[in-house]
């Protein structure tokens, strides 16, 4: 499954989403919908899974789609780096 990384949070609790990611984002309980600035939306308004880094308005962070986690910019860069090095091996 995909780690997607996303540029700029739209929000410090959530960035809105395509279709494409609805599924993803409904298996990690991390859908909203039903808000008047657009259909679909990720909360990451607990910040990073993996250090507890608050995500910003602006800053880029990461959904993994797999274990449903939000991770911080350098936390998703590690993370994409680990998943890498195991897919040489």
């Amino acid at each position: 499954m995909p780690l997607i990384h996303f540029e700029e949070a739209d929000g410090p609790e959530r960035t809105q989403i395509g279709e494409g990611l609805v599924k993803f984002a409904r298996a990690a309980d991390r859908l909203e919908t039903g808000r008047s600035e657009g259909k679909y939306f990720l909360n990451h308004e607990e910040g990073c899974d993996a250090g507890g880094e608050r995500i910003e308005t602006g800053d880029e962070f990461f959904f993994d789609t797999e274990a449903g986690e939000i991770l911080c910019a350098d936390h998703g860069r590690e993370r994409r780096e680990e998943r890498d090095a195991v897919g040489e091996e």
